[in-house]
């Protein structure tokens, strides 16, 4: 592990502490989650949910609520990153959307993503968030014009693009992700699911574990 990467490790650790966003959840808390998506009720993934890996073969899903803008996603993003990397074969990982109220370019930042992924690039934009949110977050400005930058570095139809960043379906199909979130607790960013339950985390190696856990039952 290099040292940048320890770096932004150690600071998701200290930040799930301090804000209150590793995420603790009962057994009850996880059965209730799995009843609701039986019952229709809200879902903990869609069929819609973006994919970062997909593992046919395994039922082993670990899911991301995450916003582009806060600074403890970015810090998890490495670790994430490393998951996918050791587990991408065995492990479904998807990612979705809950953009925090406070962050004035969350919501900004996940129409730009949502708007790559109606074009197949929701990968390429996702990691791009996070690799230069220094650069547009925590600013009270618009960053449209920042996000315009990157849909055309990623070499999009930018007509198509613009649209789709504009669209209402598309801020609806984030509100989707924010209202299962929101009904099965999720109060922070990022807020982790794996197979269905809450993950209650003190360092990153317990995701390693729980994801062994379940590989192993």
């Amino acid at each position: 592990m290099n040292p940048m990467t320890r770096i932004l490790l150690t600071a998701f650790i200290v930040i799930t502490a301090v804000m209150g966003v590793g995420l603790y959840v009962s057994a009850r808390d996880g059965e209730s989650a799995a009843t609701s998506q039986s019952e229709g009720g809200p879902q903990v993934v869609r069929e819609n949910s973006h994919r970062l890996n997909s593992a046919p073969d395994s039922d082993v899903t670990f899911v991301e609520f995450l916003d582009f803008e806060c600074e403890g996603c970015r810090a998890a993003f490495p670790a994430v990153e490393q998951l996918r990397s050791q587990y991408g074969r065995q492990v479904n990982f998807v990612a979705r959307y809950f953009p925090m109220p406070g962050h004035f370019n969350g919501e900004r930042a996940a129409r730009a993503v949502e708007a790559a992924a109606q074009q197949g690039q929701f990968e390429p934009m996702y990691k791009m968030m996070f690799e230069t949110q220094d650069q547009w977050g925590e600013r009270q400005v618009p960053a449209d014009d920042v996000f315009r930058s990157f849909a055309t570095e990623l070499g999009l139809d930018m007509a198509a693009w613009q649209a789709a960043y504009n669209s209402p379906s598309t801020l609806e199909r984030i509100q989707e992700d924010v209202a299962d979130g929101t009904a099965l607790g999720v109060q922070g960013t990022p807020t982790f699911f794996l197979n269905g339950e809450r993950l209650s985390i003190r360092a990153y190696s317990d995701l390693g574990a729980a994801i062994d856990r379940a590989l192993s039952e």
